[in-house]
């Protein structure tokens, strides 16, 4: 097929930036009203659909080594309620960020965005279920609640997030912070929550820096492979028959 063709065929936005590049390329867009998102270049689009894209294969395989090392049916639902959220978190992002690009479908792409952000508050949620499962704090400690309040927390950030969707973005990030920062514990998951902290100066770059939102997707993908492996690590890496359980 000629190039000619071939450039017709692709979707609109694909063929206006082919046809600017590289001389008229916008690297970043001003930035948004307080009330307002911000509408990411076309190659900003690209970048962000792509830093989480290619992690929604990697994030199938890593749920599915977790699931084939579970023993007891504690590492067994561990594993699936954070091996989905792993998959969900990168693949909703993923859909939204291509829907958005499109640009065909303002509802669907409203939609999917509620379900992106609302997507980050059950995947902090998640992360912190198999510790919560499987290395539970002794009864007459508050910390033994946490199974259940973390799910708690969650919600109340996805319903707030859903009534003052782009409104009050300050506390919205204040709420991410304050669920998905854990200094505390092991070596591990202090670092994957300083980088979960580190990376939401980028989530709130867009316009200042050009594909801050593309970094801020980095910064998430790897303080969740950080967090995986230590689950993996110590959660899930002792021979079936060593496994022990509180229960």
């Amino acid at each position: 097929m000629p190039f000619v063709e071939y450039l017709s065929s692709l979707p609109e936005p694909f063929k206006q930036l082919c046809s600017s590049w590289p001389k008229d390329i916008r690297w970043k867009n001003e930035r948004a009203k307080p009330d307002q998102a911000y509408v990411p270049t076309a190659v900003e689009h690209i970048a962000n659909v792509i830093t989480h894209g290619m992690w929604i294969g990697p994030s199938i395989y890593a749920g599915m080594v977790l699931l084939r090392r579970s023993a007891t049916w504690q590492q067994y639902w561990a594993a699936v309620v954070y091996g989905m959220a792993l998959v969900l978190c990168f693949a909703v992002s993923t859909v939204f960020h291509s829907v958005f690009f499109a640009g065909h479908n303002r509802q669907l792409k409203e939609l999917l965005h509620r379900g992106d952000r609302a997507m980050i508050y059950v995947f902090i949620a998640a992360s912190y279920f198999p510790w919560l499962m499987l290395r539970p704090l002794p009864a007459d400690h508050w910390g033994s609640e946490l199974w259940w309040l973390v799910w708690v927390l969650a919600l109340l950030g996805i319903l707030y997030q859903q009534v003052f969707h782009e409104r009050y973005k300050s506390l919205e990030t204040f709420f991410y912070l304050f669920l998905g920062s854990d200094f505390s514990g092991l070596p591990e998951l202090k670092f994957g929550g300083l980088l979960y902290v580190l990376g939401v100066f980028f989530f709130k770059s867009d316009g200042a820096i050009p594909f801050a939102h593309a970094i801020w997707h980095l910064f998430v993908a790897s303080a969740a492979g950080v967090h995986y492996f230590a689950i993996l690590h110590h959660l899930y890496a002792a021979a079936p028959g060593d496994i022990k359980t509180n229960y």
